[in-house]
């Protein structure tokens, strides 16, 4: 049920990219953009608004129909190997391919990374945005850690990575979204830049590809579950009301391994018109509209997409100022 547009933030950094390759790679009515897991045409609209052809492949009928409203011709179909064959056979070339967020769920990775470069054109560019594995284990985010998730990759893997299927990695930039992102910027030719250099070095110090570097992740994920539900198990026993924010899948991890269920969070609340009325997997909490913190007023609230604090904190300004609190568990747990 993830719709990508019930997040203003991850709209306006998508918008922002979207109208970087514009500008960047000169892009107009002759050319293409290929998206990989579309969505619900989030992002490509962005490229229709300005005249750019799109096409979305994306696998899910409900966010298809949704991209297609906003006039993002999408097919319904996950991409693979043998689809990118299909469509170039049919005289589609990329000039840009995009994945967003969809790297770490293939799990057929190097024929999703064949189809890219079937795909892209000599002189194009593949543009990927996926969790990155450094800020994870700096930052405890073992709540992303769930079935859909396959894989969590280095620049050092993903650079070993491409170059197995003729694609090299050529520049990456480190961003904010999810917690701590990398996107990368990969094309046919090596080409390699300044930023990449550096933090291929930076890991190398690091010893990112050595399991040393690993070591003590499982206490950290120990104690942040132990404190989160230390914190919210002793407001109730004080006669606190607690609610949560966010039926992400993250949230699922975070309330299933902190043993927090409906006896101890009331309910939950979503923008995502989608999964009211639904129960949150496991704790079995109930999925209701935001505006029911305001109509409820509980005492406390569990943010459980953190990695979207600061948006969710502005939206709810009205909820803090009656004297409403949120509980953010990660990087560690605290009350603000």
């Amino acid at each position: 049920m993830y719709f990508s547009s019930f997040s203003q933030e991850w709209i306006d950094h998508c918008r922002s990219n979207a109208l970087d390759l514009i500008e960047r790679r000169k892009l107009g009515p002759e050319s293409l953009v290929v998206e990989l897991a579309s969505n619900d045409g989030y992002l490509l609209k962005n490229f229709v608004e300005k005249g750019v052809p799109v096409l979305g492949i994306d696998p899910a009928p409900r966010q298809a129909a949704e991209a297609e409203k906003v006039g993002v011709h999408t097919l319904i179909d996950f991409f693979t190997r043998e689809l990118a064959e299909q469509l170039k056979s049919e005289g589609v070339r990329a000039d840009v391919m995009i994945g967003n967020n969809v790297l770490a769920h293939v799990a057929d990775t190097h024929g999703f990374l064949v189809g890219i470069h079937t795909l892209l054109r000599d002189d194009g560019i593949a543009v990927i945005e996926a969790p990155y594995l450094r800020s994870l284990i700096e930052h405890c985010e073992f709540d992303t850690i769930y079935h859909e998730h396959l894989c969590y990759f280095s620049v050092t893997a993903v650079d070993r990575l491409l170059r197995r299927h003729g694609l090299f990695l050529n520049d990456v930039r480190r961003l904010p979204t999810h917690g701590g992102s990398i996107r990368y910027y990969i094309e046919k030719h090596e080409d390699p830049s300044e930023s990449l250099q550096q933090i291929l070095n930076e890991e190398e110090c690091l010893g990112i590809d050595s399991s040393i570097y690993y070591d003590g992740f499982a206490k950290q994920v120990q104690k942040i579950r132990d404190d989160l539900r230390t914190v919210v198990c002793g407001l109730k026993a004080d006669g606190k009301r607690i609610a949560a924010y966010g039926a992400a899948a993250k949230g699922t991890i975070m309330l299933n391994s902190a043993g927090l269920d409906n006896r101890v969070i009331e309910y939950v609340v979503d923008r995502n018109t989608h999964k009211h009325g639904w129960f949150m997997p496991g704790v079995h909490i109930e999925i209701f509209p935001v505006e029911k913190l305001l109509e409820n007023m509980p005492d406390y609230v569990v943010m459980l997409p953190w990695n979207f604090s600061s948006e969710i904190l502005k939206q709810q300004s009205e909820f803090r100022q009656r004297g409403g609190k949120f509980i953010i568990p990660i990087p560690e747990v605290h009350i603000v």
